[in-house]
């Protein structure tokens, strides 16, 4: 039995082909968000269907997340990214007990029980201090795409201090210390090291290990030793983090079907 599960997230779009019965993925595929949410979602699941050679009458059901979920008109149900992305956790490693979360436009701290259960969460979803937003606006700054500024930050020495808590007034902290010279690379590494302190903070307290970090900011090493180093612990990167919500999505749609 094979169900999908779409993430429309705030910057990109997840599916996930999920096979219940032999518990491994089928396939997946991620596209940037857009205006017309509805439309996107759909194409990029044809296409991870036309990939994986299935038609839409293979697929059992589909379940859609994420924060434009209701507007993915393909769905047979919707469920919250918190329950998703902990499901999609546990299948990955079943012993976690906290996830970190750090997406586009928000991040999420969720603590979880035996069983992948969630027990309770915080989320920041109103600062882009906190979020891949402000690694974004850093990349255009430098004039980097994704892949250069994790090339870029691994470089660094001496982490420089970004005091402001608010992106935009980081932002121009940032363009002073460019005037002052202060190295990109140190830059970059202090901008990670101000978002994995803001999200940690935001925990409240310490959280019990085994830690997992998802989202498209995991993709960023430079990113995790950061985290690592607010926490004070290694964390756990899954193959693909920015997919555990729809991964969790397509599995939970087996229940829903």
């Amino acid at each position: 039995m094979i169900c999908a599960g779409i993430d429309a997230g705030s910057r990109a779009i997840k599916v996930v082909l999920f096979d219940l019965t032999q518990s491994r993925v089928v396939a997946q595929g991620i596209s940037d968000q857009g205006v017309e949410q509805a439309r996107l979602a759909e194409a990029l699941y044809d296409d991870t269907l036309r990939k994986a050679g299935l038609q839409r009458a293979r697929i059992h059901s589909v379940v859609a997340t994420g924060y434009g979920r209701h507007r993915v008109a393909l769905a047979r149900d919707t469920i919250t990214e918190i329950t998703c992305h902990a499901r999609g956790v546990h299948q990955l490693e079943p012993y976690a007990r906290s996830i970190v979360e750090i997406g586009g436009q928000d991040s999420k701290v969720i603590r979880l029980e035996e069983g992948g259960r969630v027990r309770d969460f915080a989320m920041n979803d109103r600062c882009a201090a906190g979020t891949g937003r402000f690694l974004e606006l850093l990349a255009a700054r430098l004039g980097l795409d994704w892949p250069g500024l994790a090339e870029l930050s691994g470089l660094s020495r001496r982490p420089a201090v970004i005091s402001n808590t608010c992106v935009v007034f980081a932002e121009t902290e940032i363009v002073g210390l460019l005037a002052d010279g202060v190295a990109a690379a140190d830059i970059a590494a202090g901008v990670q090291h101000s978002i994995a302190t803001r999200v940690t903070a935001m925990a409240g307290r310490a959280l019990e290990r085994p830690v997992v970090f998802t989202g498209g900011v995991a993709l960023q090493p430079g990113m995790v030793r950061a985290l690592e180093g607010a926490l004070g612990f290694p964390v756990q990167v899954p193959p693909a983090p920015q997919f555990t919500g729809a991964l969790g999505a397509a599995i939970l749609a087996g229940r829903a079907a």
